[in-house]
């Protein structure tokens, strides 16, 4: 094992991954200001919806605040760029994506959930151990080599999230092309995009192009002989989704682990052409941070393993009660739609009247509130908050349609939500499972 995951390496492909890495993540951080993403998720509304736990996450998000915080995140992706205090930028940064990531559900995206497991594990890579002002201002020690785990740590990660995605599609709706159809028709508006995209051929070939995508790009870019026309394939399948899909950062993000997959010495020729060899004495093991990959990394693998299949172990379907859905690789697989109602019951009077959940809750969050069991069950605790003092049941009756087809219930409309408690590891006997 020593001989394997500790051998050196070219730490090249590292250090330019860095440099990608800490821009694009400026340009999430400032973009999102720009674009009005901030606004419309974290300042606009009244309340947000954040992970189940992290209701102290509130606290910081009080009005013009989350602009600055957005600024901060991005001079830190500059100073990771740079390798400009590195440690503590990375470190400074992951918990600040970290906030920014479980403080709201309403525009949630695995791909931010990937850019937080990444900024993670970059904790614990030397990545500014060359080419970095740390090491021009004498912060660190220059280094040319790293140890081969780092590498596998990456390809690793990046295998489980096409894995596991490719799986997750084997699913009716999207086999028979009904949900790329609907994906299709919402994308681009011109009159040739939309008579492309509504042609049968076309959007099974994109379904079946994305099942193929997810299981055979890894393999691909392993294997030496095909590596460089799966680097085309990825190029060509990431910038058809960054136009017809408008998803940020993220296909741009996803070719940069393409650096991982060739060989070190060809990546420094191509980015280091002053600098284009280095001598390295492979009969040395480097064991810089053995101990953290053992005991830090390993674990953490190992739990990626794990969560994306949680949702076989939960009662019913997790298309239906997204229970186990998040944190699963489950991207862009089906579209929801619903509607909702809530009655409250005062136990006293017996008194009975339906609550307006518009009045404090964004368009966008309303629409997402009638498809999401774990956003209905925080409501009625804001709910049962708001109505603080009295004996109140909350009772929702809620349907949904997955892809546009007959509505089905979600919710057990006789359950008292006000006094349901919430599972996190297991089905929520609350909501309805398919019959």
């Amino acid at each position: 094992m020593k001989t394997y995951f500790y051998k050196p390496i070219d730490i090249v492909p590292l250090v330019v991954f860095r440099i990608f890495f800490g821009f694009l993540i400026a340009c999430e951080s400032f973009g999102a200001i720009l674009t009005g993403w901030v606004y419309n998720n974290l300042v606009s509304p009244e309340i947000t919806f954040n992970f189940i736990g992290f209701d102290f996450l509130q606290t910081i998000r009080q009005g013009n605040l989350m602009y600055f915080y957005f600024v901060l995140m991005g001079l830190l992706g500059l100073a990771i760029m740079l390798g400009f205090r590195y440690k503590i930028a990375i470190i400074l940064y992951t918990f600040m994506w970290a906030g920014a990531y479980f403080m709201q559900k309403s525009a949630y995206n695995n791909h931010y959930y990937l850019l937080l497991i990444i900024s993670f594990l970059m904790i614990f890579f030397p990545a500014h151990k060359s080419y970095s002002l740390d090491v021009k201002y004498g912060h660190t020690k220059k280094e040319d080599t790293m140890p081969f785990w780092i590498i596998f740590t990456v390809i690793f990660q990046i295998s489980i999230v096409y894995i596991f995605a490719a799986l997750a599609k084997f699913y009716p709706d999207w086999l028979d092309g009904t949900f790329t159809k609907n994906l299709l028709s919402n994308a681009l508006k011109n009159s040739f995009a939309v008579d492309l995209f509504s042609q049968k051929w076309f959007y099974l070939f994109i379904a079946y192009a994305g099942i193929a995508f997810d299981l055979f790009i890894i393999p691909l870019l392993l294997y030496k002989k095909t590596r460089t026309l799966a680097l085309i394939a990825s190029i060509i399948f990431h910038l058809f989704n960054a136009i017809t899909l408008q998803i940020g950062i993220f296909p741009f993000f996803a070719l940069t682990f393409a650096l991982f997959f060739y060989n070190p010495s060809s990546v420094r020729k191509l980015f280091l052409r002053k600098n284009n060899f280095i001598e390295i004495d492979s009969s040395k093991n480097n064991l810089y941070n053995k101990k953290i990959f053992l005991f830090i990394i390993v674990p953490f693998l190992v739990l990626q393993l794990v969560l994306p299949i949680r949702h076989h172990f939960i009662k019913g379907n997790v298309l239906l009660t997204e229970e186990g859905h998040r944190l699963s690789w489950r991207m862009m697989l089906r579209h929801k739609s619903g509607f909702i109602l809530f009655s409250i019951v005062d136990n006293k009077t017996k008194e009975r009247w339906s609550y307006n959940f518009n009045k404090n809750l964004s368009p966008k969050q309303a629409a997402t509130l009638a498809t999401k069991p774990d956003f209905i069950w925080q409501y009625c605790q804001k709910i049962k908050e708001e109505y603080k003092g009295r004996d109140i049941s909350i009772y929702v009756t809620c349907n949904v349609s997955i892809n546009n087809k007959s509505y089905q219930p979600l919710i057990n409309p006789e359950a008292d939500l006000a006094k349901a408690e919430w599972n996190y590891f297991f089905h929520n006997n609350w909501i309805v499972l398919n019959k």
